[in-house]
């Protein structure tokens, strides 16, 4: 780890203003706990403006619904203290389900409206007349604080979200690009791919909450539109360039690759192209003259592929040019976004464009079956963490029930929550011993508001600081705020050892039943989470290849597209022929490839038409095979043969049938190159170069 940068010690100074700025003004109106307002400035605090105005918005609004629907709860409810639990268990868990479902920054508002309510509400039940006027109080600390983060953040050296995410597409680039050399070089099998593709992967999840917080940066509406397009074809990217990899290794396997020498020199051109500096400032289509010149090279060679190829040489390399097409496409396209990001003023046209999966940033996969288990988990420990306290009577029992419902409802979005609740945990124990050494050794010589400056200078900054760091972010920001909230800073002082360490055992006592619980009810981790989200998969792969129609085929591909970047970072390496990323890119190749054919189907003669019916058959018969053995079966040889078939009989109609002169029409012709793309496709992505596809299909008359 690195010693904290300067812009780093700068956060941390301003964050700690905020928070003396909070506690100052709720001691002199006064407020009831003014330690609140100053704790909660550590929980808003972000290094990047945009991130803390749009953190601080959601944290109001959701604090503001908290303590509307305590007010609501407790008055009825309260001398009904099992139904009490019930309801607050049912508002809680149901906001955890909202927020899980909402990939934005604007999930917190349903997060912190979901335990805000316990937080309020249960402290009062023994005391229920003073609900309304303990809500508005904390909504009261809350807000303050909120305001004071918001305002320092802006007006003193505002760090701006933008460099951050022109640096985050940026790392996303230079992995991107070795991706590509990789795949034009035939490199698949490299001990890195995945981590790469985990990276990639991990860098446009991020995307989704920092565009989010974007506009809250001032930001132009032109600027984070753009911003939309880019996180959108940098999520296809890794499909698509999966997508290069069978037929170009499979054709340079071919007996026909000797017959077309131009070939690997333009794919030496496209490396090269690759590797050049990003293309100018300019992002017009013309812009970019070696591109156009590498597009005019490969219509070339496909309307034209030299004599003597067979029909499935020819397939693979009009394929295979496809492929490089699409990833040049994507590649300017990229390159075009992310120079408007630092000019907006220029225009910008796309080049890639793709039938199957819409490049909206809408069209999230959602895992009901996952958000229900999650919110349901945290209802049920709510529910029965609150009866054993109301079954024991502990007077502090209601912090217990409060802190821990917040570490179960901030950690249930994880595959494994309980190392996260464990670090909370161990959080809460370094709060405790700093809180106890600030409050019974230092605090008891302080006289005067800027003493107490001094004295909490030293420690919360030092926090402070450690809060830029992903790897320490978690623990210094529950430090900070549970050292605040510890100390129970009021007008006076009035520290008591018993009630101190009452509190604190509670709270303790209720984050490891909290960390017990979600390892007896979610032992799943990662693996079976990864599974499941494979099935998943496997099933929608089923559903492209079944004779019932898909309701909207471009919404549905895209999220798979968005399952499988889901995926990616929870799959682990498993062999060189088997590696999981390059089977489950083969597995969405597959879908698309079915979809292709569904269409084609419906305008051909009955005799074609039942060779793809059977290949169809025969797809998602495997698939369901997967799914009932919960496992990636061997591809039947049957299923092969099948495709071969299908192959041979398209390449027979696509054949002149009357004479040398005669051939299909146009759009014939288009339908069949579509289809004999997309049977190359599933036969690549079934049976890959390395394991069964030969170097040539003997048919009769090949050409």
């Amino acid at each position: 780890m690195n010693f904290p940068s300067a812009n780093d010690w700068l956060f941390s100074v301003k964050t700690f203003a905020a928070s003396m700025l909070a506690l100052y003004i709720a001691l002199a109106v006064p407020l009831p706990r003014p330690y609140w307002a100053m704790a909660t400035v550590y929980i808003v605090a972000n290094p990047f403006v945009g991130a803390t105005r749009s953190k601080a918005l959601y944290r109001a609004l959701g604090t503001a619904l908290g303590a509307a629907g305590s007010v609501l709860l407790v008055p009825p409810f309260v001398e009904s203290p099992y139904l009490f639990s019930a309801l607050v268990a049912l508002w809680t868990g149901s906001l955890l389900y909202l927020s899980l479902s909402d990939r934005t920054a604007r999930s917190y508002v349903f997060l912190s409206a979901g335990f805000t309510l316990p937080l309020i509400s249960l402290p009062t039940v023994t005391n229920p007349t003073t609900i309304f006027n303990v809500a508005v109080a904390r909504t009261e600390e809350i807000t303050l604080g909120i305001v004071c983060i918001s305002v320092i953040g802006s007006i003193v050296f505002p760090n701006k979200l933008g460099p951050t995410l022109i640096a985050r597409t940026d790392a996303w680039f230079a992995d991107a690009a070795q991706a590509m050399r990789d795949a034009l070089q035939g490199r698949v099998e490299s001990a890195v791919m995945l981590p790469r593709q985990q990276r990639l992967a991990a860098i446009v999840k991020q995307l989704d909450v920092l565009l989010s917080q974007l506009s809250y940066d001032h930001a132009s509406p032109k600027v984070v539109e753009r911003g939309y397009s880019l996180k959108e074809r940098m999520q296809v990217f890794l499909p698509v360039l999966s997508a290069l990899t069978d037929p170009l290794s499979a054709f340079r396997n071919s007996a026909g690759a000797a017959l077309v020498p131009q070939f690997e020199p333009l794919i030496a051109d496209v490396v090269k192209w690759v590797n050049a500096p990003p293309r100018g400032r300019q992002v017009a289509p013309e812009s970019d003259p070696e591109a156009t010149s590498l597009r005019a090279r490969i219509a070339a060679l496909r309307l034209a592929p030299p004599a003597g190829l067979s029909i499935w040489d020819s397939a693979l390399l009009s394929n295979a040019l496809w492929r490089v097409q699409q990833v040049i496409d994507i590649w300017q396209d990229c390159h075009a976004l992310r120079a408007l990001i630092d000019h907006p003023e220029g225009t910008w046209q796309p080049r890639y464009r793709y039938r199957h999966w819409l490049l909206a940033g809408d069209r999230f996969y959602v895992d009901h079956t996952f958000m229900f288990i999650s919110a349901l988990g945290a209802m049920a420990f709510i529910m029965v963490s609150s009866s054993l306290w109301i079954a024991s009577g502990w007077h502090d029992g209601a912090s217990a029930v409060s802190i821990s419902a917040v570490a179960v409802c901030f950690f249930s979005g994880l595959d494994e929550p309980a190392p996260a609740i464990f670090r909370f945990f161990i959080a809460t124990v370094i709060s405790m011993i700093a809180s106890g050494i600030l409050l019974f050794v230092l605090l008891p010589h302080v006289q005067q508001f800027e003493m107490l400056v001094l004295t909490f200078a030293g420690p919360f900054i030092l926090v402070g600081t450690l809060m830029v760091y992903p790897q320490f972010s978690q623990i210094a920001i529950l430090v900070g705020l549970f050292t605040a909230t510890f100390i129970s800073l009021s007008g006076s002082y009035d520290a008591n050892v018993l009630e101190f360490t009452n509190n604190n055992l509670a709270v303790m006592g209720g984050l490891v039943f909290a960390f017990v619980w979600t390892r007896v009810t979610r032992p799943f981790g990662v693996e079976i989470a990864a599974q499941r989200l494979l099935r998943l998969t496997w099933s929608d792969v089923a559903r492209a290849a079944a004779p019932q129609p898909v309701d909207d085929e471009r919404t549905f591909f895209s999220r798979m597209v968005d399952r499988l970047m889901q995926l990616l970072p929870r799959l682990a390496t498993s062999g060189p022929h088997h590696h999981p990323s390059i089977e489950t890119f083969r597995d969405l190749r597959v879908a698309s490839n079915a979809f292709d054919l569904r269409h084609f189907r419906d305008s051909v003669t009955t005799d074609v038409s039942s060779v793809i019916d059977d290949v169809l058959a025969n797809v998602r018969a495997y698939y369901e095979l997967c799914i009932a053995r919960r496992k990636r079966q061997p591809v039947p040889p049957a299923m092969v043969d099948a495709i071969d078939a299908a192959v041979e009989r398209i390449a027979e109609h696509s054949r002149p049938a009357a004479g040398p002169d005669a051939a299909p029409s146009f759009s014939s012709e288009i339908r069949l190159r579509d289809a004999l793309h997309a049977l190359v496709g599933l036969r690549l992505s079934m049976a890959p170069p390395a394991l069964r596809v030969p170097a040539r299909l003997d048919m009769p008359g090949a050409r």
